[in-house]
């Protein structure tokens, strides 16, 4: 797993590196190695900040139960696949009121057409758009707070880990943020996209046309972080690969590729040796081993995570410390944008 995430444009200051996850649906193999596995390196020359994003979960309907247990799952997922509170932040947004507060403020500045532009809303709302909530349309406005409030001047920007599919809400935050200090004066420093080059986008394994989901309909599509070894082998038994026996990296195979894909980044092996290595031997022996590989991958993390969850006072101790540090961090922007347009 080689690839390293990389900053979009140069950065003058020390940056802050800060991304957050929803605590819905099922962690799985795609946040991993499209997040999670760079969030890990990034903590170690960033100071970084990692926040479980409850507040934008509640933006779907969720079972109140079901979200406080979630809370807990995610952030102990994140301790187990190596964030270090010893060196990030990790934290439960609505711990940090600024989050709320600082939303707010942008909202008066964000213009409602871009928001409805915004593709992800359009996407989940549908048909259904006059009839969705508030926070569902607004939540591009959070997510932006989320940035900004560890973006301040002078500048030290924050790189945000990005894919394909959120780039356009990290350009509404520079946005934002230009609109605010055009007006108000300089408070905040634009986010830069950290984008990682291999792995950003991984695919359903039944269905390779769409991206691995924590909240698609059907789990054969996804290895979920927790799932045991015979569902890891059944699932990738089960996977669409395509014609043909050859092992080749041919994105005219969306399966296949998809499948060496992941194979490519758990065993850090590049295209030509993989490729040798399975020549002649065909899409059943890709299988068996990937299948291997990720139980390799996924058996450590389970096991961390179960001694996480088994110490509960651990895992409050870490979120009550994050939360701490995560509100004097945003206190300092949060208080220089309430001055700026003149509260407080």
């Amino acid at each position: 797993m080689d690839a390293e995430p990389r900053a979009s444009s140069s950065v003058g200051a020390p940056a802050r590196v800060f991304s957050g996850i929803m605590p819905t649906g099922t962690l799985h193999l795609g946040n991993y190695l499209g997040a999670i596995v760079h969030w890990v390196r990034l903590q170690q020359v960033h100071p970084s900040l990692f926040s479980v994003v409850d507040l934008h979960a509640i933006t779907t309907p969720i079972d109140p139960s079901l979200l406080r247990e979630k809370i807990r799952e995610v952030a102990a997922l994140l301790l187990a696949c190596g964030i270090d509170p010893d060196l990030a932040t990790v934290f439960v947004q609505s711990d940090v009121p600024a989050h709320a507060e600082l939303c707010w403020i942008l909202n008066c500045l964000a213009p409602v057409g871009r928001l409805e532009r915004m593709v992800q809303f359009k996407e989940k709302a549908g048909q259904q758009r006059e009839n969705e909530n508030v926070g569902l349309f607004d939540y591009p406005v959070l997510q932006a707070a989320d940035i900004l409030l560890y973006c301040g001047q002078p500048p030290r920007p924050v790189l945000v880990p990005v894919g394909a599919d959120q780039r356009q809400h990290l350009e509404l935050a520079r946005d934002l943020a230009r609109r605010f200090d055009l007006r108000f004066g300089p408070v905040f420093a634009e986010p830069i996209a950290a984008v990682a080059e291999t792995g950003a986008r991984i695919m359903g394994l039944e269905n390779p046309l769409k991206k691995m989901s924590k909240s698609g309909s059907n789990p054969g599509d996804v290895i979920a972080l927790l799932d045991p070894p015979d569902a890891v082998r059944r699932k990738i038994k089960r996977a669409v690969t395509g014609p043909g026996r050859e092992v080749r990296f041919d994105q005219s195979q969306p399966g296949l590729f998809n499948l060496l894909t992941i194979y490519q980044l758990l065993s850090g092996q590049s295209r030509a040796e993989i490729e040798s290595h399975f020549a002649g031997k065909g899409y059943a022996a890709l299988k068996s081993e990937l299948a291997e590989l990720i139980g390799a991958v996924l058996t450590p993390i389970q096991d961390r995570y179960h001694d996480v969850r088994s110490n509960p006072d651990y895992l409050a101790e870490v979120l009550t410390d994050g939360a701490e540090r995560a509100r004097r961090e945003s206190s300092v922007v949060l208080e220089a944008a309430k001055r700026a347009v003149g509260l407080g």
